[in-house]
């Protein structure tokens, strides 16, 4: 028997962009069913944002293919940002101190969303000689623990 893949990836490298940049966008995504994030996505104003998101659309579409699930049991597990390699090109510089100069260092990163199936919720049966436990009267403890400070206000109050 085939095992049922319970988790889908996708990687988008050498995005165009600051790994510090894109962190915040999947952060706010990470955790959140599927539908509930591209909802999200589709409303954050970062330039990361519309990346992130496509994908996430790429790791839902592998789930689909491979595993045959659907988006609606799904949700984002891990949605890592690492930095990528500089780009190199041609190099362009910028004045710094003393009269030097340095490079301009244009940034990538890749971006890396995982998904996850979640789990069916399991009907747990209670055997009938489980008893409840007892459980202390929680509403009773304040009167007690009050009952053990002194009345009336603060000892320096109105001392200066």
């Amino acid at each position: 028997m085939a095992e049922e893949k319970s988790e889908f990836r996708a990687i988008h490298r050498y995005a165009p962009m600051s790994a510090r940049k894109a962190r915040p966008v999947a952060a706010l995504v990470r955790g959140l069913r599927v539908n509930a994030a591209m909802e999200e996505l589709e409303y954050v104003h970062r330039r990361a944002a519309p990346m992130v998101l496509k994908v996430l659309r790429s790791a839902v579409a592998n789930a689909g293919q491979v595993g045959g699930v659907e988006a609606g049991q799904l949700y984002v597990k891990t949605a890592a940002v690492n930095e990528g390699p500089l780009k190199q090109g041609r190099l362009r510089w910028r004045p710094a101190p003393m009269g030097r100069a340095q490079p301009i260092r244009k940034r990538t990163c890749h971006i890396e969303v995982v998904v996850g199936v979640l789990a069916a919720p399991q009907k747990s049966r209670k055997k009938k000689s489980e008893a409840p436990a007892e459980q202390p009267d929680v509403a009773s403890e304040p009167a007690e623990v009050a009952s053990d400070r002194p009345q009336g206000g603060d000892e320096n109050e109105g001392k200066e």
